[in-house]
């Protein structure tokens, strides 16, 4: 019986033993398959080559500050001062004998856009030829009756008659001079008898030519809009701002704002004068805004989706297509790697951030502490980026 039960327990022990070898051997297993799986399939991120990103569109910009605020929502236009658009139209009628410039073209203050011909303009110099030259036998026989008049030679009714038609004749000679020199003509030249069959239609400002309204040969009415010429350089904003907002409103504060032909460009202007009556229908009012357009991109009718400035701060911000929501969490995409191997991919890694406020389409963000503030964003394509990762459906070269 003693020796059955040593038998017994060496067998127990052996079995025990065993028992523990099975289990060590497939923990171990179990570990190495868990490394092999947390090297190929990297928690949160997202791998793909050059070509994938391009082929899907996606955008990268590095993380920038941005002024946000609580602030006036508004809309408006971009305009023309009336001092920087020109209609030019003709003084006198006459028909079309040149065009010197296409739309488009850039003009300085005083250059000649066209020249009209017509007999009329002929008529008036060869009349201010004739009434000057009438002046001057007028004056010396006006001159030579006031010294017999003043003698008392000559009678007062024939001093009268000359001084008469000396004025009136001086008169239409003043005021065939100034119509000349209105119509561009050199009156100096036509005195020395100069005679010109064409007037030339100039530009009172510098800037651009926006319509052509004429063709060769037309015939133009006087006041008749030739062309139309804007300079753009001192372009400004008319924004409407609503009833219920004006009180928060004051000459001087900054309006920030974007255009269609720039969405990811934050423009600014300043407020410089608020209208004084109100729109009906919206019941709002008129307020306008300096803006520098120095590059000339901006132009008069554009549309306009702005913020005046209250309680601004800066701080980081990424548009609102790089936010990716999940429940209550908001995540953003950066570059977590870029070729580092010399084999053409980029790696993606999806983190948490704390959201602030949202102002014109930026989304304020808070970053966790271990990333550093000069990463770049994904800020197009994210959704994209989302989606793949979840799905697990991005190709990958074998």
């Amino acid at each position: 019986m003693k020796y059955i039960s040593i038998i017994s327990i060496a067998l127990v022990t052996f079995l025990m033993i065993g028992c523990n070898n099975k289990v060590d051997s497939g923990s171990g297993h179990n570990e190495e398959n868990t490394e092999h799986s947390e090297e190929k399939h990297e928690e949160g991120v997202v791998e793909l080559t050059k070509e994938q990103a391009e082929t899907i569109g996606l955008e990268m910009n590095t993380l920038e500050r941005k002024s946000l605020g609580n602030t006036i929502k508004v809309t408006g236009q971009l305009e023309l001062f009336p001092q920087d658009r020109a209609n030019i139209s003709p003084f006198v009628g006459g028909n079309v004998r040149s065009i010197k410039v296409i739309e488009g073209d850039k003009v300085n203050k005083g250059q000649v856009l066209a020249y009209l011909e017509h007999p009329d303009i002929i008529t008036m110099q060869q009349e201010y030829q004739e009434k000057n030259d009438e002046l001057v036998f007028l004056k010396q026989d006006f001159e030579r009756k006031q010294t017999l008049y003043d003698k008392g030679v000559s009678s007062g009714k024939e001093f009268q008659m000359a001084q008469s038609k000396f004025r009136s004749t001086s008169s239409s000679v003043n005021g065939l001079r100034s119509k000349l020199r209105l119509l561009g003509i050199n009156t100096d030249q036509v005195l020395k008898g100069q005679i010109y069959s064409a007037v030339p239609i100039t530009t009172p400002i510098s800037g651009y030519v926006d319509e052509v309204m004429i063709s060769l040969g037309d015939y133009v009415a006087p006041q008749t809009k030739m062309f139309t010429v804007s300079d753009n350089s001192e372009i400004h904003v008319d924004f409407k701002v609503y009833e219920k907002d004006i009180r928060k409103v004051k000459v001087g504060q900054e309006i920030y704002f974007t255009v269609a032909a720039k969405p990811d460009e934050l423009l600014k202007a300043k407020i410089h004068a608020i209208g004084k009556t109100f729109e009906t229908d919206p019941k709002a009012l008129h307020v306008h805004a300096d803006v520098h357009n120095e590059d000339k991109e901006l132009l008069p009718g554009m549309y306009v989706e702005g913020r005046i400035v209250q309680d601004q701060k800066m701080a980081f911000a990424v548009p609102e297509d790089a936010i990716i929501k999940e429940g209550e969490q908001s995540f953003i995409f950066i570059l977590d790697a870029d070729d580092e191997k010399g084999d053409n991919k980029m790696k993606f890694k999806m983190i948490p951030v704390n959201v602030g406020i949202i102002d014109l389409g930026y989304v304020e963000i808070n970053l966790p502490t271990e990333i550093v503030q000069d990463v770049k964003v994904v800020t197009k394509g994210a959704y994209t980026l989302s989606s793949e990762m979840i799905k697990g459906e991005l190709g990958h070269d074998d």
